[in-house]
């Protein structure tokens, strides 16, 4: 095979230096960075009053107790269709916002962006603007000013992933208390090794890769395609207005000449290194910091803003024959907007009704197969069930267990002479429970009968129930 670059799958990656740029849509990019660099930072310290027993941590991911802490909201392990119905909006979601407005998520929201926009933020901080980074890139001579500079910027760099790895930890431990057992050495190993990898990967992906990782490991950009359509509004350059570019002449005023002076501000502050106005690129994130780049431009030589702008396809056909752009809210409430809109907010009401008419109480059955039935010395036929009663309430509850459906059968818990059960506060109790027909009887000679266990809360009377069957003899 030949060893040609021009035969590369893969592009030679050139470092992109973005330029620093005022606008609106910049102090958007900055106050969306610091509310979700805040909310992920220091969400995990927020504290929650669940009262005795319970973690007072806000969110929180119990591994060691297989549960999830949202404020108020308590998911167990047999309710993750919760997460997954949070997982199906997250997704409508996505195509809601794509099909409106393109890929602005990735250029406002994504954790790559975002920590990206940090990253770059400490670079310019220390190295300063795109001209000194770009002398300081292409200074082949390490000497001391060239080292400080960039020891400095590592370690600003680290700072921030490790911050970025113990954040992550937090949320499936006490905050406070692992801080402490962090610093002390106490933190259990998967802590630490957690917090290494997240620093490892935020460091390489904020700092090193950056754009290739939008480029070439996230699938959306190959996707946005099919969710986008003529009416989506995107980042687009006027070409009908900038052509033919040309350079802007001093007192000079050439009538032919687009208002596009090829002045490269619109490339030298793009975060992924493209020319908008090659049109539509699989790279553009849709950040619209060339826009800001682009209007400033435009007020120094006194043309209209909007060179480059959010605008939808159907807009250029109307501009291009002289009329204006559609109203900007009949881009974005079309059918396919409305539609999955209106199934977003219907899983969205789903979930929130499945919320709020959830028992307190709930019960798994499990009968034990090996043996299907034990015959007792009377000649009383015997089968087990292992029961998890799980008591949502704070404080310990008595429970009875009861069946129906099936008059020849009665209910024993091991090593216990009656049918009730205490429950610990916020916990699945295993209890062994046998149920038994007497010698004779249909279900005792008989192969499958089916019955319903019952648990009911002694205390408010609440019940539920499970569906199963018993095994006779002739099983």
């Amino acid at each position: 095979m030949s060893s040609s670059d021009d035969n590369s799958l893969y592009a030679k990656r050139e470092p992109i230096f973005p330029k620093r740029v005022y606008g609106a849509f910049r102090n958007l990019k900055w106050w969306l960075m610091a509310f979700t660099l805040g909310i992920y930072y220091l969400t995990p310290w927020i504290r929650w009053d669940r009262g005795p027993n319970l973690p007072d941590q806000a969110v929180l991911v119990d591994l060691a107790n297989r549960r999830f802490f949202f404020f108020m909201v308590e998911i167990w392990p047999h309710e993750f269709y919760f997460v997954a119905g949070l997982l199906i909006m997250a997704g409508i979601g996505l195509f809601l916002f794509t099909s409106a407005l393109g890929r602005v998520w990735c250029g406002y929201a994504c954790p790559q962006t975002v920590w990206t926009d940090l990253y770059i933020l400490v670079e310019r901080w220390i190295e300063g603007d795109r001209n000194a980074r770009l002398r300081l890139h292409r200074q082949k001579k390490w000497d001391g000013k060239k080292l400080r500079l960039r020891l400095t910027k590592w370690i600003a760099w680290i700072l921030i992933a490790a911050a970025t790895g113990g954040a992550w930890v937090f949320y499936f431990t006490d905050a406070p208390t692992l801080l402490v057992d962090l610093f002390t050495g106490n933190a259990h190993p998967i802590a630490y090794t957690t917090i290494a990898v997240m620093t490892g990967t935020t460091f390489f992906f904020g700092g090193i890769a950056r754009e290739q990782v939008c480029i070439y490991a996230c699938p959306w950009p190959r996707i946005q395609a099919a969710m986008m359509d003529e009416d989506t509004i995107t980042v687009a350059y006027r070409d009908w207005r900038g052509e033919p570019r040309g350079k802007l002449k001093k007192g000079e005023h050439d009538p032919s000449q687009g208002d596009c002076i090829d002045c490269q501000a619109c490339v030298n502050v793009c975060p992924m290194g493209i020319d908008i106005r090659n049109g539509q690129q699989l790279e553009c994130i849709t950040c619209a910091l060339c826009i800001d780049a682009c209007d400033e431009m435009m007020d120094k030589i006194g043309k209209p803003r909007g060179l480059i702008d959010y605008m939808a396809l159907t807009d250029e056909v109307s501009e291009r024959a002289g009329g204006k752009a559609r109203n900007i809210w009949k881009h974005i409430f079309r059918p396919r907007t409305i539609l999955y809109t209106t199934l977003w907010s219907l899983v969205g009401v789903g979930l929130v009704v499945a919320l709020f008419m959830r028992s307190d109480i709930d019960m798994t059955v499990a009968p034990v197969r090996n043996p299907t039935f034990i015959t007792l010395s009377d000649g009383t036929i015997r089968n087990v069930y292992e029961i998890k009663l799980r008591n949502k309430h704070g404080e310990e509850r008595p429970f009875t267990l009861s069946v129906t459906g099936n008059d020849d059968l009665s209910v024993h818990i091991e090593g216990a002479d009656h049918a009730t059960v205490m429950a610990p506060p916020d916990t699945a109790k295993p209890v062994r429970v046998y149920v038994e027909a007497p010698k004779g009887s249909v279900s005792a000679n008989g192969e499958r009968a089916p019955f319903r266990f019952w648990v009911e809360d002694d205390i408010n009377g609440e019940r539920a129930y499970k569906d199963t069957v018993f095994n006779g003899k002739a099983n």
